[in-house]
């Protein structure tokens, strides 16, 4: 896809025309926060902006868009920068060639005073200097206090904008010295529009935003990840045989969010509902209803171990087998 999201550049065309040093831009994950915050990282760098926004063409864009900007410094989580291009300071990239460490899951304290240290830098170029930190909630309290102070006064030009896909995780103290920018959900039409432009089938960009709750970037990704409908719709059944094999591919966290629907949909319809993401035939008449709950509190519970799982395997087993004693449980 070329370029932002529609839903994406109107929200930018607003942010662009109003003062503030810090923003936060926060909602549920897959609503664009990390492209919004980095085409305003963008725009505010530009040396040819048109109505505030970027050109695209010069070379400050070029050297945004080529991870080599010096006035961009972009704070994310290790596993998140290699996964998206962003460079990695020399020492850390040496540690994790020699696989000395494993790539941080967290905003390290280590980045965040060089984040002081770049704020006090004179500019390379243009007018001003930009930290994008995403997603702000990995910064844990240490990091995030090292930063308040260059949070509330930065020295010179400095612009900070924070993207967050859960900002009640994050510090009162840094929610309080940022304007706050809520995403908007996009239409349902324009979302399925962007999809189909991407490449998906329209029935198929229906499914998926269906069962990504409306959120066209989740959608996409599942895509993307060979997560189509055509897997989605095999879910229920290989539960209740207890096929580990159906979930190959996924992480724990991804499984934990497959099944939580699947839970969803079987409790619905326990109580007489329309299920939301699965149609009735493909789930499992009669479960219990006491069942479906302790399996829901026990997916809640897992979903907050996923990153912390020593054995990935295992803890994918343990989940299917859960999934097929419930399923398998009668009212």
């Amino acid at each position: 896809m070329n370029g932002p999201a529609p839903w994406i550049t109107a929200q930018l065309s607003n942010l662009v025309r109003q003062r503030g040093h810090a923003w936060l831009l926060h909602g549920p994950a897959g609503l664009g926060q990390y492209a919004l915050g980095l085409e305003l990282a963008r725009s505010w760098l530009c040396e040819q902006p048109k109505d505030g926004l970027a050109c695209g063409h010069c070379a400050s864009c070029h050297q945004v868009d080529t991870r080599t900007h010096p006035d961009l410094l972009v704070l994310m989580p290790e596993v998140l920068a290699l996964e998206l291009g962003w460079p990695l300071d020399e020492k850390t990239q040496n540690d994790l060639d020699e696989k000395k460490r494993k790539p941080s899951k967290e905003i390290k304290v280590e980045a965040a005073r060089g984040v002081v240290h770049f704020a006090q830098l004179t500019r390379a170029r243009g007018e001003c200097k930009v930290v994008l930190v995403f997603p702000a909630e990995r910064m844990n309290q240490v990091t995030a206090n090292t930063l308040l102070k260059t949070l509330e006064e930065p020295p010179g030009e400095t612009r900070f904008v924070l993207a967050s896909e859960a900002v009640h995780q994050l510090l009162p103290t840094v929610r309080s010295r940022c304007q706050q920018f809520p995403l908007r959900w996009p239409e349902h039409d324009e979302a399925i529009a962007w999809l189909t432009q991407a490449g998906l089938e329209p029935e198929e960009a229906v499914f998926l935003l269906k069962v990504a709750g409306g959120r066209p970037e989740m959608a996409h990704h599942l895509h993307q990840a060979g997560l189509g409908s055509a897997r989605w719709r095999i879910w229920p059944a290989a539960l209740v045989r207890g096929q580990v094999a159906a979930f190959d591919g996924l992480s724990p966290a991804e499984v934990v969010d497959v099944l939580q629907k699947v839970c969803h949909d079987q409790m619905v319809l326990a109580s007489g509902g329309a299920p939301r993401y699965f149609e009735p035939k493909l789930l499992v008449a009669g479960v219990s209803l006491t069942a479906l709950k302790n399996w829901s509190a026990a997916l809640m519970h897992s979903a907050r171990m996923t990153e912390h799982t020593l054995n990935a395997g295992l803890m994918i087993e343990n989940l299917v087998a859960q999934g097929r004693i419930a399923l398998n449980s009668k009212g």
